[in-house]
């Protein structure tokens, strides 16, 4: 395995490469998941190197959670690092965001619960509601963590105003937005700031629907039936931009004997601004292919090549990406 990362001004410490678990218990995310494909793919994660699992209530309304306790049983608790997020309420039938104290202190003991442990590694408040001060809903993590439930204190899509105001009073750990060589325009603002205050930057959608594996080419089209056809990245001249420049990783995948999104990925893990990378996977033989990251070190040049090839898309809004963690 490559370098361990610390998690902000936490104690928690963990590879640099983790892994989304929406597709496992997801099944109001994705269609046709498997439990058993679900519970092989975070063991196989883990027999690859992958300490850090990301999961949250909203991925099946707990189930992803309950998958994920059922196959952390089988390994050595304290050497994973486990991630979940709560925000959402369906209580009334509607879906509801909230921060509040007495929501957020319940949605703790229940992901506990669920997780099957006696501590959450980190928890990340998953979205920002309206009313409740940020700091407060922090502060209400913080008790948490005082307790001995939590570890470490995360926000989840809050923008950089909403994070100054969660972090007043300095116990924000973590962020985790939406980031990848495509999406440069997420998260770049909030940066400098992170950096500044020792808080660590987790990036999801790191290979933007696919976009990035290099498994698309430029005669693929979409029927209007399949959501990637009202997606910017698939339509052009934004499509082959980003084909372009996914070919200048070619070669240096090549030379490492690796593919285009193993490569991408080892791009993350020695970018200085990111902690941890997880990408998402349906499939064991993914989450193997993607822990082999975990040994590709770029050289300075390489990653400069890769970072050059995507100038475009440093300063370029596109809308959402998919919730595909191909």
């Amino acid at each position: 395995m490559s370098k361990t990362v610390k998690i902000g001004k936490s104690e928690v410490t963990t590879s640099p490469l983790g892994l989304g678990t929406n597709a496992v218990g997801g099944y109001n995310l994705f269609p046709n998941l498997n439990d058993d494909d679900g519970l092989n793919l975070v063991k196989t994660g883990i027999e690859n190197g992958i300490t850090l699992l990301d999961t949250a209530y909203v991925y099946g309304l707990g189930h992803s959670e309950e998958l994920v306790g059922q196959a952390i049983k089988d390994f050595d608790r304290d050497k994973l690092v486990i991630a979940t997020k709560g925000a959402h309420d369906f209580s009334t039938g509607e879906q509801v965001i909230r921060n509040d104290p007495k929501f957020i202190t319940e949605q703790v003991e229940n992901s506990l619960k669920r997780l099957g442990t006696d501590y959450i590694d980190i928890y990340y408040l998953h979205f920002p509601d309206h009313d409740t001060p940020k700091a407060e809903a922090v502060g209400t993590l913080q008790k948490l963590r005082e307790q001995g439930k939590i570890r470490a204190i995360g926000v989840s899509n809050f923008s950089l105003d909403q994070i100054k105001e969660a972090n007043a009073d300095g116990f924000v750990d973590v962020v985790e937005d939406e980031f990848s060589l495509l999406h440069q325009d997420h998260g770049a603002d909030m940066m400098p700031y992170l950096k500044a205050h020792n808080i660590s930057f987790v990036p999801y959608f790191p290979l933007a629907s696919g976009l990035l594996t290099g498994k698309y080419k430029r005669d693929t089209t979409f029927p209007d039936d399949d959501i990637r056809s009202q997606i910017a990245d698939f339509k052009e001249p934004r499509y082959g931009k980003i084909l372009t420049a996914v070919d200048a990783i070619r070669p240096i995948a090549n030379a490492h004997h690796a593919t285009v999104a193993q490569t991408v990925l080892a791009w993350y893990i020695k970018n200085p601004l990111i902690s941890v990378v997880i990408p998402g996977a349906k499939k064991p033989e993914q989450v193997a292919a993607n822990a082999k990251a975990l040994d590709i070190a770029l050289s300075d040049a390489e990653y400069q090549t890769i970072d050059a090839a995507f100038d475009d898309f440093k300063h370029i809004t596109s809308g959402k990406s998919l919730a595909d963690p191909e």
